[in-house]
């Protein structure tokens, strides 16, 4: 029983009334076997009663403790009612989390699957431009890379109860927004920078590299943890020359730290990298860029690096840290005997399956797990690691055939992420799909994704392999029967395009593609729909942060999901209205409870519904 819907019950006499009363009917039958005092007691409804109301308050004592070991520090009498908030305000005193449904990590889930499947208000019916247009945006103090994060009814002390947004931006800043208020004041915003103290974000210079302008700080989506309130994020400073990656864990309701944070991040892994000492390669972050979004899974939180636009000895790091504790639980180096091998995915996250098992692709770099004497470098990889007591292994992986070809040529598997489809019929029922800058869609069997074998100019180890798409920077949807691959990066213009599965194979050429409009956009779409019904795929075209300085305005667009060629609404149709703001690069919408989410270069643009005579 969490401690909300106690403190919940103690404000409703009824409810007290029929929780004790179910605790003394669960202590008649469950016990009267085993003693003869509680049979006796509940021989009258008002011993019975009173046996209820004995273990009732057991329960909420022993809450209450839980939660002062586990709230931040300062953390007071008020804020203890505030958490109760939430299930007190409705009516029944629990929230239908099932009817709001959170947006907690980057494309939604732990399979990256980008389905938000409780959309009831946007439907193809009503997003079009008389209807549905740009409500609000929220001024921001910097680029947005990460995907805005959605959680319902939190309880904000002194505030409230909020159906909350949070953005974080290149400034090294977090906010939290009322996302159905139009006040640019967050419910709180946190920032990790003390210029005075020395404490700054990363420069391009700084890292030899203009990939990401005008600043670096915040690059990856962070992971609300719903269960405790938590939500955690991976900031990047230079400190007095010095250069940092700090995990923090913050408290949803104030942004206040918590479990002893931030966790300043450090690892060793044995190597006979160029840069290692005595057989140990040690993590170096002035080299390492967080890019991929955090993963939260059984307990624990995992951080991944790339490099900043291949700087410096830098390698591929998974690292694990216990979702409570914030300590080390373990790492593992794609390249720990070479170089690069960079986790970046064009900002998705790990992946994970049921078991716990971690999916992921590597960019460019050497690979020798091959031979008589195979190697301990995966670049250009699909990688499936297991956690365990000791740390993390290496359970499978797949390598193409022409992986020293693509390495060669900046044709990398790692610029897509890895998303696991539902369960399939057939003789593979547990599937993974991926893409690359080589414009190759891969279809992996997960029980078994094939290593690698050079047989002539295929892979044979594959469940599916369909070429023909460009460049790929960005991860492939999931909804309904359907994949949705977004537009590939070419000086020629490419359509979103869209290929149902059926028995754990994709048909090919695509069922439907979206009007060739996107150019130089590092797409990745994202998908709204109420169960199986209303789909629609949203997407931001972000041309217009590379064609001009400062960047030209970003577009967002809708599509009727069962057939992208037909554009539903996108925001140059109301211009004036609706425009999200200057572009950004990477940009994923977020869709929540009749909303629509986009991150610019300067704010939160919010979408939703219009009012009679907007």
């Amino acid at each position: 029983m969490h401690l909300q819907f106690c403190l919940a019950v103690l404000k409703a006499p009824a409810a007290m009334a029929v929780l004790c009363l179910g605790f003394g009917v669960t202590a008649y039958f469950g016990l009267r076997n085993f003693s003869r005092i509680v049979f006796a007691l509940s021989r009258s409804r008002s011993q019975l009663f009173s046996v209820g109301a004995g273990m009732t308050l057991l329960v909420i004592v022993f809450q209450m403790y839980h939660w002062g070991r586990t709230q931040p520090a300062g953390a007071n009498g008020e804020d203890l009612i505030a958490t109760a908030a939430p299930f007190a305000a409705s009516g029944a005193g629990i929230v239908d989390h099932a009817a709001v449904t959170a947006v907690s990590t980057y494309h939604n889930d732990n399979a990256r699957t980008g389905q938000y499947l409780n959309e009831t208000i946007l439907t193809p019916a009503n997003v079009n431009p008389a209807r549905f247009g740009k409500l609000y945006s929220y001024p921001l103090d910097g680029y947005v890379y990460a995907q805005p994060l959605y959680m319902p009814q939190v309880a904000i002390p002194g505030s409230g109860v909020h159906n909350v947004v949070v953005v974080a931006t290149q400034h090294d800043s977090v906010y939290a927004f009322d996302a159905d208020s139009s006040s640019a004041s967050p419910l709180w915003r946190v920032n990790f920078l003390n210029p005075d103290a020395g404490i700054t974000t990363l420069t391009p210079a700084d890292v030899n590299t203009s990939d990401i302008v005008p600043e670096i700080g915040i690059t990856s989506t962070p992971v609300i943890d719903a269960a405790s309130n938590t939500i955690y994020v991976v900031a990047a400073t230079k400190e007095n020359g010095a250069f940092y990656h700090r995990l923090h864990a913050l408290d949803l309701a104030s942004g206040a730290e918590k479990f002893g944070g931030p966790q300043p991040i450090q690892a060793t892994y044995p190597g006979a990298a160029r840069e290692s000492s005595d057989g140990l390669l040690a993590f170096d972050s002035r080299f390492q860029l967080q890019r991929a979004a955090l993963l939260l899974d059984q307990g624990r939180l995992y951080v991944a690096f790339a490099s900043y636009g291949d700087f410096g000895a830098y390698h591929g790091w998974v690292i694990a840290f216990d979702a409570t504790t914030l300590k080390q639980s373990g790492s593992w180096v794609t390249t720990p005997n070479g170089y690069q091998g960079g986790i970046w995915m064009s900002g998705c996250g790990i992946s994970a399956d049921a078991d716990g098992n971690l999916y992921f692709s590597v960019a460019n770099g050497p690979f020798d797990a091959f031979g008589e004497q195979p190697g301990v470098d995966m670049s250009d990889s699909v990688v499936k690691l297991k956690p365990g007591p000791a740390g993390l292994s290496l359970l499978d992986y797949f390598t193409p055939f022409n992986q020293a070809a693509m390495a060669r040529d900046d044709l990398d598997l790692g610029s897509a992420g890895v998303v696991l489809l539902p369960d399939q019929p057939g003789p593979y029922p547990h599937l993974a799909v991926t893409s690359g800058k080589n414009g190759h869609i891969y279809l992996l069997n997960r029980d078994a994704l094939g290593g690698y074998r050079a047989e002539g100019n295929r892979n044979p180890q594959v469940v599916q392999e369909i070429s023909g798409l460009r460049e790929q920077m960005g991860t492939p949807a999931y909804w309904n029967g359907y994949v949705y691959f977004g537009s590939g990066v070419s000086p020629f213009k490419d359509s979103i395009r869209a290929f149902p599965i059926h028995n754990g194979m994709l048909s090919h050429p695509a069922a439907s593609q979206t009007q060739a409009i996107y150019a130089l956009t590092r797409n990745t779409v994202s998908v709204s729909a109420n169960g199986n019904q209303n789909g629609i795929v949203w997407a931001v075209q972000t041309d217009g942060y590379y064609t001009s300085t400062p960047p030209g305005a970003a577009i967002l667009h809708a599509y009727d999901a069962r057939n992208l060629g037909r554009e539903l609404y996108n925001s140059n149709q109301r211009l004036a209205r609706d425009t999200p703001g200057p572009a950004s690069k990477f940009t994923v919408p977020t869709i929540a409870n009749g909303k629509v989410f986009v991150g610019t270069a300067n704010q939160l643009s919010v979408y939703g519904l219009l009012s009679a005579g907007s």
